[in-house]
């Protein structure tokens, strides 16, 4: 029973130490991405994009590089031990399976990396920060599957509002994710409109394509780059209503309450960091923390959404 106890708890402490290092792994990344882009350059805007202008050369494996590696390759190795703990006989199959998601994930994020030297490959870009997100994901659930004292012990199942906002938060993800992937900062420097426009017209639409290699970073008032602006902020208004909506359901649940004052915290700082991104300018720190502060949101959305099934009780009991 204490053995039991004792893996728990190195499970447990292991999770969290990868969900530091992976919410470290998304910092780093975007960092890199959007300093290297130039965001926040001295010669702005003339100067955004430079990574684009020539054939991607070798890389400068200058401090934050080799710091991003060294915290990727120490959550790999680390990973692996996760997944052992939770696999070994008796197998924890709450914790084991996002631990192997967690682990599958790692892999293809550093096969991934043959191409991530070229950044006119949006494709690669997008991927590349949809796994940095993954990562946080991933490693957050597996604490919430082998923590007895802080599981939500709640039977009932998620609310259709809280649902409906995880999925909006996940299309908010998707369009921020393609918005950075395609270097699309400067298509609407003006907020909440869009250079005068509120919605994307039929051009605008016709205009879209996230996945095309890129040659040039979009232009102010591009169509595509605009549109991808104005889809991410009407989801991130919907995710802002819904989730709302479902925080405040949830803090009449006691053993939800906390969980759902996070949820509403994160949720009026991820807003406020969008908003003062653009109006800054789009400081390059406040772009940074608004993409952590997304790994962060779909962490805390994982919590709620969490239904402890019947063998997590038990094992809560023994334990």
């Amino acid at each position: 029973m204490a053995s039991a106890g004792l893996r728990l708890r190195t499970i447990r402490a292991t999770a969290f130490l990868l969900t530091a290092l992976s919410l470290m792994v998304v910092l780093l990344s975007a960092y890199l991405r959007l300093d290297g882009a130039g965001l926040g350059c001295a010669d702005w805007p003339a100067c955004y994009g430079r990574l684009l202008a020539s054939e991607p050369g070798e890389l400068h494996f200058g401090v934050v590089r080799l710091l991003h590696r060294a915290v990727a390759s120490i959550s790999l190795v680390l990973a692996c031990a996760l997944v052992w703990q939770c696999w070994r006989r008796p197998s924890i199959e709450s914790a084991a399976g996002p631990a192997t998601l967690l682990l599958l994930l790692m892999l293809l994020l550093s096969a991934l990396g043959i191409w991530s030297s070229d950044p006119r490959l949006t494709l690669v870009g997008f991927l590349n920060i949809m796994g940095g997100l993954g990562l946080v994901t991933f490693s957050w659930r597996v604490v919430l599957a082998s923590s007895p004292g802080s599981t939500l012990h709640s039977h009932a199942a998620p609310t259709r509002t809280l649902r409906l906002g995880a999925a909006a938060l996940s299309v908010t993800v998707i369009l921020g994710a393609l918005m950075g992937a395609s270097y699309a900062a400067l298509a609407c420097a003006s907020f909440p409109d869009c250079g005068g426009r509120w919605w994307p017209g039929a051009d605008d639409w016709a205009a879209l394509e996230p996945f095309a290699v890129l040659a040039t970073t979009p232009t102010a008032g591009d169509p595509g780059g605009a549109t991808l602006h104005l889809l991410h902020r009407y989801s991130a208004l919907a995710t802002l209503l819904l989730l709302g909506a479902a925080a405040l359901q949830a803090l009449a649940d006691d053993a939800r309450r906390h969980a759902a004052w996070v949820l509403l915290l994160l949720l009026v700082v991820e807003i406020a960091l969008g908003s003062l991104a653009v109006l800054s300018g789009f400081n390059l720190w406040l772009a940074v923390s608004h993409d952590v502060g997304a790994a962060a949101l779909l962490a805390s959305v994982a919590t709620l959404l969490r239904r402890q099934p019947w063998t997590d009780k038990k094992e809560t009991a023994a334990v």
